[in-house]
């Protein structure tokens, strides 16, 4: 952790020269670098877009790589994305295969038994993991793995299918995979079961999600306390707290009931802002014997600052401090991260002293917490100073820090300093998640960089991260407001192929752009392609 006297520094406004917060206004211009003499690789532009544009000419922006990170992309291995590509790897040749979109998993199974390719437990995981927002394909592979002679699919391969149908909200489908796990004796396990539930809550189905519960021990699963914290903590994530509360009067007669329990529906009911009901299950909870701890409190601090109400945090603060319960690091990372949020800096990194104070280390989330509010506050040199901080206080970045950072300097333009924050999370064997794509991927679409942007989605494949209906929208959003509008057409047509429901004004977006261009035959095959979408009207 910095020093004492460095952290005063911070919220003093007595020695100018010494304040690293005021310095922070100061910002430079990265300087501008040349041109790249890369090509670029776009992806297939569909022939119902081409063909009404023959004469589009591709900007040197699509083609611009900063140098300094030149060779990383180029060598940068590829996963058959692109026909011209040599594939190295088993995975990545079913892959290429599998980029097509196609209509049934039945015909995936065709495509992939003509391929003469073995199978193994890695190659199954692997791919149902970089097709897991593209149910088709996912189901398809684990369909074709099945039939193949001497395989047998691990338990986790049927957790990890039941739990990509589950999100696709195919339930039945879902459910047919359950009962064969059935069959199979011994594959059914509790994780099964909180992936059901959890699905069917996530979908607000919690009826259903409680009948599943009730029948677990038909599925050999035993229905104890953890089974049913699975089943409230469901409930609560799926903003269903009042039927978590339900299933919680039901059945705590018939199980043994822990502190867990009450805390999971204090939390819900402070996520629903029903602070009232919350107190009255802390009242509750220890009628039944058990202590309001840091979680329980922390719930309630967390409501008030989502509020910004202060006053009651400091509040709750000193209930905790009368109880003997001290704030842990998730308890200051909330307070501080509310702070800064509100624009409090000063208070904020006074939350910073006091933990150090009271003996709580920090941890990667505060760290990442107090990086994300000093970016959103421009304090972008002392952002930069506390990441190079953490390592130094024995903390390793984890996938949140490095995206909190990557974030910040995509918002401020900072192409170089994303990319290379990216590169040094590689190098680090942290892996990136979609949130950590997100603003890379907004950032080339808005500069126009189409390079780069194929290899962020060659290096999003060989991290294993499916391409989910957020990301589709995301990149047809951001390509159509850049004048992109062939490369935001593909990215449409193979949203769609892939099953996903587009957003009504993303339609709309794009069917609007091309009546502009005037480019009719594209703008009818978009409204073909989802059928609802009508006309927009003239004016």
């Amino acid at each position: 952790m910095l020093p004492k006297h460095q952290i005063l520094n911070l919220v003093s406004s007595s020695h100018p020269q010494r304040n690293l917060i005021s310095s922070l206004f100061t910002t430079t211009n990265p300087s501008a670098s040349p041109d790249s003499s890369l090509t670029s690789e776009l992806p297939d532009i569909p022939s119902w877009v081409s063909k009404q544009n023959p004469g589009t000419q591709q900007s040197g922006e699509d083609d611009f790589v900063i140098p300094s990170l030149a060779t990383w992309i180029q060598n940068h291995p590829k996963v058959g994305l692109f026909p011209t590509k040599t594939c190295e790897t088993q995975v990545d040749k079913l892959t290429k295969i599998l980029q097509t979109p196609y209509p049934s998993p039945e015909s995936v199974v065709q495509v992939l038994n003509a391929s003469n390719l073995s199978v193994s437990h890695v190659l199954v995981e692997q791919l149902l993991k970089r097709f897991s927002n593209n149910w088709i394909s996912a189901y398809g592979i684990f369909i074709w793995a099945k039939t193949q002679t001497g395989y047998r699919h691990a338990p986790e391969l049927y957790n990890l299918m039941v739990d990509v149908l589950g999100k696709a909200r195919l339930f039945d489908l879902m459910l047919d995979v359950v009962k064969e796990m059935k069959q199979l004796k011994g594959y059914i396990s509790l994780d099964t079961m909180l992936k059901v539930m959890r699905r069917f809550a996530n979908a607000r189905r919690f009826s259903e999600a409680i009948e599943v519960f009730r029948r677990v021990e038909e599925h050999g699963v035993e229905k104890d306390v953890m089974a049913l914290n699975g089943l409230l903590d469901a409930l609560v994530k799926g903003d269903g707290v009042e039927y978590a509360y339900e299933a919680f009067v039901e059945l705590k007669e018939c199980i043994p009931l822990n502190s867990s329990c009450f805390n999971i529906l204090v939390h819900g009911f402070c996520k629903a802002r029903r602070l009232s009901d919350a107190r009255k299950i802390l009242n509750e909870m220890v009628e039944h014997g058990f202590q309001p701890c840091v979680v329980s409190y922390t719930c309630f601090i967390e409501a008030y600052c989502r509020e910004k109400d202060f006053r009651n945090v400091d509040a709750v603060l000193d209930e905790m401090k009368e109880k003997g319960c001290r704030p842990n690091a998730v308890t200051y990372t909330i307070i501080m991260h509310a702070r800064g949020k509100a624009g409090e800096v000063g208070k904020a990194l006074e939350v910073y002293e006091t933990m150090k104070n009271d003996g709580c280390l920090p941890d990667a989330s505060f760290y990442s917490s107090l990086v994300f509010f000093l970016s959103k506050a421009g304090r972008l040199k002392y952002a930069d100073e506390i990441f190079v901080d953490i390592v130094k206080q024995g903390v390793k970045p984890n996938a949140l820090t490095y995206t909190t950072m990557i974030s910040s300097a995509c918002k401020h333009s900072l192409e170089e300093k994303a990319l290379k924050l990216l590169k040094k999370m590689e190098e680090d064997s942290c892996r990136p998640d979609i949130s950590t794509y997100a603003p890379l991927l907004k950032m080339c679409c808005r500069k126009k960089r189409m390079k780069v942007l194929n290899f962020l989605l060659s290096h999003m494949l060989n991290n294993d991260v499916s391409m989910d209906c957020s990301t589709y929208t995301l990149l047809v959003r951001g390509l159509c407001n850049s004048g992109k509008i062939e490369q935001a057409c593909a990215f449409f047509e193979e949203m769609v192929l892939k099953g996903m429901r587009p957003k009504d004004s993303i339609c709309k977006m794009l069917v609007e752009k091309l009546e502009k261009e005037d480019m009719t035959e594209a703008k009818q095959k978009i409204q073909e392609l989802v059928p609802n979408e009508k006309e927009p009207e003239r004016t």
